[in-house]
């Protein structure tokens, strides 16, 4: 116990002695972030690289309880071969963040440079290997080892946006995974967070709002990393699925913002990997809170999500069910208050039949073009559109393309025309009362200029081919 409270210490202290050297370093250098007014909204240009004063006072409290010989120096010596066989993924993941500081490389480069680094970590033995006593094969344990610290990484690094906010949810995480250590007497896995936390509250003396450096991507990338692969040790005690959950838990409000951004980029069909302002923290900003206010409510999630893994690890397993729909209920709580529209047009859209009826339209469309490329002359053609027309709320069709005519309008109404210069045109035909297809017949009219442009280029092409070889003949 003493060596644990040494290495706390010492990790705190050294965490404070080096900020401000980092600090004023990063300064000199000019690695800092500029503010832009809208997403970086600080006031002043903020040195960016804090991670590296953490994880050197993290190392020098190691160094230190080494040399003065404390009696829990053994265990430390103990770990050292495996962790030599996880430096390399860490040194690579806090390499990465470290060049990405510095000259801020694309994401996709980032992201597999991340999954290089989980592939040495899970060949090093940090394996999600089983669930609840069912063993994973060696391929399945090694994808969802890989998913799940790309993940934690990733999850930490999108959540570093304001002042404090990914260093207290980082040291809300390792501080729980300490006090897990703890009960369950994983001496191993206390000597590795315990310093940790220590460095984490130094560097938070600077980094809390109004903030003098910032984590950088070489602190955040490589806590989450760490957390990830601290998360798989504290699974691998796990007896069911539920308590599995309990290192989830730890990690849920920056796992939660990252899924949410997935999710919405990806129904609002913008870059997976681009930045916005519509993390949970930027939602808060929104309502008119101040940094410190949303950082001290996201803190105390992190408070509540740290209760919850406890109770989930040491209590009986008649309350795990409960505790896990009270999180569900929180979670669902929280972001129908932050206000994703997303989420609500989407629930909406498949409550009402709305999504299906979009399914529904768009497998009609495929299906139209896929009947039309079949058409080996353009005769064939009108019979088709005028069969299809019905299905997306127009009456009638009007063709005129490379003298080709055909007319079938029974009724009056107005009438959408789709030009093919040089070639002819179509007029789609729909009834003023014709039943509201949404934007369904919008997509209809393009499917067609679509379709019905591709095959004349191919029926020209065919025309052509058929030409040259009579010619040879």
């Amino acid at each position: 116990m003493y060596s644990l409270i040494f290495l706390a210490l010492a990790s705190f202290v050294l965490s404070l002695i080096l900020t401000p050297l980092v600090r004023n370093a990063a300064l000199r250098l000019d690695i800092v972030d500029r503010p832009d007014g809208l997403r970086k909204i600080h006031k002043n240009p903020i040195p960016r690289v804090g991670g590296i004063a953490i994880f050197a006072a993290t190392i020098g409290a190691y160094t230190l309880l080494l040399l003065i010989r404390l009696s829990a120096g053994h265990i430390v010596r103990s770990g050292v071969p495996f962790a030599m066989r996880l430096l390399p993924a860490v040194i690579l993941i806090f390499a990465l963040g470290l060049v990405d500081d510095v000259f801020n490389l694309r994401a996709w480069h980032k992201l597999a440079v991340q999954f290089v680094a989980a592939m040495l970590a899970w060949a090093s033995g940090i394996h999600l290997g089983a669930i609840g006593g069912h063993s994973f094969s060696v391929p399945l344990s090694c994808a969802l080892t890989l998913v799940w610290i790309v993940a934690c990484s990733n999850a930490m690094n999108l959540i570093d946006g304001v002042d404090g906010l990914a260093t207290g949810v980082a040291l809300f995480a390792t501080i729980t995974t300490l006090v897990v250590a703890l009960l369950h007497h994983n001496i191993d896995l206390a000597f590795a967070t315990v310093p940790l936390a220590g460095a984490l509250l130094g560097f938070l003396r600077f980094n809390f709002n109004p903030a003098s450096v910032f984590l950088g991507d070489c602190g955040s990338l490589t806590l989450g990393f760490i957390l990830g692969c601290y998360g798989i040790v504290w699974s691998e005690k796990s007896t069911t699925l539920i308590s599995l959950t309990a290192p989830l838990l730890v990690l849920c409000i920056p796992l939660i913002d990252a899924a949410v951004a997935i999710v919405r980029r990806f129904l609002r069909q913008q870059p997976i990997f681009g930045a916005d302002r519509a993390h949970i923290h930027h939602k808060l900003l929104s309502r008119g809170l101040t940094p410190r206010r949303v950082v001290l409510i996201l803190y105390g999630f992190c408070g509540l999500a740290a209760a919850a893994s406890l109770i989930l690890s040491e209590a009986s397993e008649k309350y795990h069910s409960f505790v896990i729909v009270v999180v569900l209920l929180a979670v669902l709580l929280g972001l129908r208050h932050l206000g994703y529209t997303e989420f609500s047009l989407a629930g909406k859209l498949a409550l009402n039949g709305s999504f299906q009826r979009q399914l529904n339209a768009q497998l009609a469309l495929s299906r139209f073009e896929e009947e039309l490329s079949t058409c080996t002359t353009l005769e064939e053609c009108p019979t088709i559109l005028s069969s299809s027309c019905l299905k997306f709320g127009f009456s009638g069709v009007e063709m005129d393309l490379d003298g080709v005519v055909f007319d079938r309008v029974t009724t009056r109404g107005w009438r959408v025309r789709i030009d093919f210069p040089g070639r002819g045109y179509i007029n789609l035909t729909r009834e003023p009362n014709a039943p509201n297809q949404g934007a369904v017949g919008v997509l209809f009219i393009d499917s067609v200029q679509r379709a019905v442009t591709f095959k004349l280029k191919e029926l020209k092409s065919i025309a052509h081919e058929l030409t040259q070889y009579a010619d040879t003949d």
